[in-house]
């Protein structure tokens, strides 16, 4: 059978996985999320991979790299950390920094408000409407393009507004908004 019908060997090595699917075309990110892109950035390209080129050097020079897991697992490694660059990289060329303490009309929810809100339940939430590489729940802070920010933005102290959630349709009521430092 002819090589052209046969597939080589990879041995050890998994298949690269896709690209995640593309971003809006505005990435808005707040001077803080910006910051940690590039700090992100800087930490994988000057200190994690020289450390895992290093080892995967080391290890390719032991001989037999079918069954050597350090050089395995240093190429998987690498792979990451250049995928991951990839992102950044494309993430930050992209990027429009909006800085919350330059808004102009503090009495409406934008990019980079604080706002709490109470539901119907009468539970009380504050969050923090930012970027999509920032968004943290755990930290309080909602992707711009999450339903929640959707249904918040452009409305007033004391405006109710709709939002679908998975279990329907839940009102959502402004009690305060700030622009605090990020």
């Amino acid at each position: 059978m002819s090589k052209a019908f046969t597939k080589e060997s990879n041995e050890g090595e998994e298949p690269e996985k896709p690209e995640p699917p593309p971003l809006p075309a505005k990435n808005y990110v707040t001077p803080a999320g910006f910051a940690a892109l590039q700090e992100e950035l800087r930490h994988l390209l000057s200190e994690e991979r020289p450390k895992i080129v290093e080892t995967v050097s080391w290890a390719a020079g032991n001989g037999d790299r079918s069954e050597n897991g350090d050089y395995i697992y240093g190429k998987k490694r690498l792979r990451e950390i250049d995928r991951r660059v990839r992102y950044l990289t494309k993430r930050i060329e992209s990027a429009e920094i909006v800085d919350p303490k330059l808004q102009k009309n503090l009495a409406k929810i934008y990019f980079g408000a604080t706002v709490t809100y109470q539901q119907e339940n009468k539970t009380r939430k504050t969050v923090k409407i930012v970027g999509v590489d920032e968004a943290d729940l755990a930290q309080g802070k909602i992707s711009w393009l999450s339903p929640v920010a959707k249904a918040l933005l452009k409305a007033e102290v004391g405006d109710a507004v709709e939002v679908q959630t998975p279990k329907g349709g839940e009102t959502l009521t402004i009690l305060k908004i700030e622009y605090q430092e990020t």
